[in-house]
Parts: C-alpha cells; structure tokens; sequence
C-alpha cells in the first residue's frame, strides 16, 4: 500500500529513482514535458502531494500550498531558481538539491560548444549539405592559446578548465566567492568587465539570481575583444539576449553557444533559434545517461530521507523545513 504521493514533473524518471521511491512506498504522479506552474499545482492539489520531485517547469507558490501535505521539494539537478524558496520557507517544506550529479556533462557539453564554434562546425556543416566544399578564404581557430574566461568557478566552472587546459586554452575566472588565493591553474580577475576584457570566450556558470539576472548585458559583450565567443550552460536570465543579439549582428561577438534560454522553449520566432553565428541546444547540457540517473537517485533519496524521517545531507539542503 502507498503510503504517499510524489508529483515528478517531467514523465520519465530513471528507474532506479523509481525503485528508490516505491520501495519507500511512495507512488509518482507524472506530469507532462514542461508544465506550468498551474499543472504542477492542479496535480498537487489531486494527489495530495507529499514531496514533489522537480524537474522541468515552475514550483510556484501555488503548488506548494496545494497540498497541506507537502513536506520536501527535491530539485532533479543543482539549479532552484525555478522553485519558489520564499514561499518555501514560509511553509515550512524542505528544499534540496543534487549537487555534483551533472557536473561532468555539463563541462563537457560546454567544451563542445566552444570547440564547434571554434572550428565553425555549424556553418561548414550546412555549406556542405548544400552542396558547396570550402572555398579559398574557408579557415577555423585553434583553441590552444585561446583565453577562456569563466563566469562562475563553482564546481561545474572549475570542471571546465581542467578540460580547457588539456585542449591548452588559458582559464581566469570571475567568482566573489573565489579564495583570495586563486585556484591552481586559473587566474582571478578582481571584476566582470576586467575578466570579459582578457577573454576571447566568456561561459557561464554562476547560478541566476536576482543579483546575476542580466549579468552579462552589452557593456560586458562591449569589453570582450572583438570577435569573441559566448557560451551559456547555466541560466538563460544571465545573459541579455537582446544584448547578444546585437553584439551578433555588429560583429562584436563572432558566435555564441547557448544550451539555455530565457524564456523555455524560445518562441518559435526567436532570432536565436536560426541565427547563423548561434549554436543552440535544448537545455540538456546536464543531460547525459549517467547524469540524469544519479539526479534522479540524488532526487528520490531526499525525499525517502525527508519523509521517513531520516538526515538530508546537509549539502544538499537548500531550504530547511
């Protein structure tokens, strides 16, 4: 018999989180690809919610007083700038989170971008397929020797310069939390527009919150040399799209890899989803086989934890109940 109800917003979680959760005698209510903040609400209030694991789609408030059951909001990655932590707070419902779990898919998902935009994979890709060969004036860049500047040297920014060194990029890094000290193998730079200034490529890797929602707007894409690279593996709401789109378009910056968006899905519209100098992925830069199982084990151990009354991992707790 089930003793309680886990709404899992997404609708597929690794079997082994699943096995993890029913052994627990907990049922996983799906929802749809993306919900809304409503869905995830309504689903909530049906079931009678006892934790809910998230994955895509908003945590509102209104999902997280739809059931006074509630108890643990488990985040199926590191991120929970989706997840309403005030109203959290006020109702005393634990958040966590998995970190650690997407950290090498993340990285290498970044280095492949920088790679593709270095060796202008996309657009000699679509030349070819439309029947042209390279013409005379047809060349890419070498990364070696190129200056990586990372924004953001947490787990997942430090993962990206070990890969970096081996493809001899040089890393620096802007991150307040940093040690005075520095980090072996990456400069510090004591602000934004100094390390945007010394980077042929700027990636991204802080969390977005309301202190880094348009972070890297045109002032910080004006202060990279000319001709430089964008990557975003982070949060779409870091990055001034409409910054980036003029930067783009003048030339100022030669291309740009995004892996998210502001707004998720970009409206069918969006000049980044076709713009000849962008290469775009659907946010699944965290999605990787291995990833997305201990994600959803990381996930699904939380809420056996919480609602069995056993210890969270202090490291993993976001919001305390």
């Amino acid at each position: 018999m089930n003793r309680f109800n886990v709404v899992m917003t997404s609708p597929a979680l690794a079997p082994a989180a699943v096995s993890l959760l029913e052994a627990a005698g907990c049922m996983v209510h799906y929802t749809e690809a993306y919900p809304s903040g409503v869905a995830i609400a309504a689903l909530a209030a049906d079931v009678q919610a006892d934790a809910i694991l998230a994955r895509q789609g908003r945590v509102t408030r209104e999902a997280i007083v739809a059931s006074p059951r509630l108890r643990i909001v488990a985040r199926h990655g590191v991120g929970t700038d989706e997840v309403d932590l005030e109203a959290a707070a006020l109702h005393g419902v634990l958040v966590t989170n998995a970190p650690g779990t997407n950290t090498a898919a993340v990285a290498e998902h970044t280095l492949a971008l920088i790679l593709a935009l270095a060796k202008d994979l996309k657009p000699l890709g679509q030349a070819v397929g439309a029947g042209a060969w390279r013409g005379a004036a047809s060349r890419t860049r070498d990364v070696a020797g190129m200056r990586l500047g990372l924004v953001g040297c947490g787990a997942i920014g430090r993962a990206v310069a070990r890969l970096a060194a081996a493809f001899g990029l040089e890393v620096a890094a802007y991150d307040p939390a940093m040690p005075a000290e520095g980090l072996p193998a990456i400069a510090s730079a004591s602000s934004l527009s100094g390390l945007a200034a010394r980077s042929d490529i700027l990636s991204l890797h802080c969390p977005l919150t309301e202190g880094t929602r348009g972070l890297v707007d045109a002032a910080i894409l004006s202060a990279m040399p000319a001709g430089g690279f964008v990557v975003n593996t982070a949060r779409g709401g870091i990055l001034d799209e409409t910054a980036l789109i003029a930067a783009l378009d003048s030339g100022q910056i030669a291309g740009a890899g995004l892996d998210v968006f502001d707004v998720e899905p970009p409206a069918a519209d969006s000049p980044l989803r076709n713009h000849p100098h962008v290469l775009v992925t659907p946010h699944l830069a965290g999605v990787s086989v291995a990833s997305l199982e201990a994600m959803g084990v990381a996930a699904a151990e939380c809420i056996v934890l919480a609602l069995g009354g056993g210890l969270v991992p202090p490291e993993r707790i976001v919001v305390r109940a």
